[in-house]
């Protein structure tokens, strides 16, 4: 039996395949590459490029190899993006995972996972966020996630199978052991950004927003290591192999950095004081997301083992210069 991961290619999903691939599960990744990296995927697993829309093609791999879980990462992220373009985000996250979903139904997939997110709360009344709070997000890319959190609970209710869908809150880090980082160039994570700002990639970073009602007036996030993200994942095929009901979780540490603070932890890492502007906000950005993330460690006895930000920062600058040398020598 093997697991699906839709989007392995891609930066959190590359990390999830590592993780399986450790333990030695049989993988087979299915990715089109929009921005994904074929090299990203080892070698162990199953390469399919593809999108997982094509319900033929995903039928067809899930038959080939013997799909008996689905890790769903496919998806495009960028809010700002999802403003402008409502109706990409619409079909690429919601319909496309409308139909992967009825593949795995046709073909007797019986767990997925889905890559869920904190846009889901919007801007919510309280802080740290749980996961029973009423939600309403505030931009097409949480929306987007938001129905197919519905059609996800809908079909499994309708059809018998089981998930969990975890509503990441923000993802930074590479992994520890340098196999896999953030390697879109124009990603928009603020981690990455700082990371080649002080690489000398970029002329500076930009702030976007100092009125926000935080203690310093910028964004406040709740920034959770990839590996640590990848490994909530392994914990949640574990409970659903051991027949575990459906959930819905948040995957974060529960403590908050600004925006600025961010920053100035990246300055402190790379020794480099890189030139900073400020700039209005950009639609869609929430002012504060910060977790309630006990759940999750009760429910699958999932406990961070890199929760610590100048470990994050400082993995994010490794992979940023050896992705650089790669590049380099392509």
């Amino acid at each position: 039996m093997a697991v699906l991961v839709s989007g392995g290619a891609g930066y959190i999903g590359s990390h999830m395949v590592l993780e399986l691939l450790d333990r030695g599960e049989k993988v087979v990744v299915l990715d089109n590459l929009s921005t994904g990296f074929w090299w990203a995927v080892p070698p162990e697993a199953v390469f399919v490029q593809g999108d997982v829309g094509d319900q033929q093609l995903v039928e067809s791999v899930i038959a080939e190899h013997g799909v008996s879980e689905i890790a769903h990462f496919a998806a495009r992220i960028v809010v700002p993006e999802s403003v402008s373009d409502p109706l990409g985000y619409y079909y690429n996250n919601t319909v496309k995972t409308r139909a992967l979903l009825e593949s795995a139904v046709r073909c007797g997939v019986k767990h997925v996972i889905f890559s869920s997110t904190a846009a889901v709360y919007g801007e919510p009344a309280v802080s740290p966020v749980p996961e029973e709070i009423a939600l309403d997000p505030i931009n097409p890319y949480g929306r987007s996630k938001l129905m197919s959190e519905w059609m996800l609970q809908d079909a499994a209710k309708a059809h018998g199978f089981s998930y969990v869908a975890l509503r990441y809150f923000n993802v930074a880090g590479a992994d520890p052991r340098g196999r896999s980082g953030q390697s879109s160039p124009n990603a928009t994570h603020l981690i990455k950004v700082a990371s080649q700002a002080a690489l000398g990639q970029r002329e500076g970073l930009t702030i976007f927003g100092s009125d926000y009602a935080t203690p310093d007036g910028t964004c406040v996030r709740d920034y959770i290591h990839v590996t640590d993200l990848a490994r909530a994942h392994l914990a949640a095929l574990d409970h659903l192999r051991g027949g575990g009901a459906s959930l819905t979780l948040n995957c974060g540490y529960g403590r908050g950095y600004s925006v600025r603070q961010v920053v100035d932890v990246v300055k402190k890492v790379s020794g480099v004081d890189f030139p900073v502007t400020m700039a209005e906000r950009r639609a869609g950005d929430p002012g504060s997301l910060i977790a309630r993330a006990d759940r999750i460690r009760a429910e699958l006895g999932w406990s961070p083992e890199h929760d610590d930000l100048e470990e994050i920062v400082g993995q994010a600058l490794a992979w940023e210069d050896k992705l650089r040398t790669r590049n380099a020598s392509a």
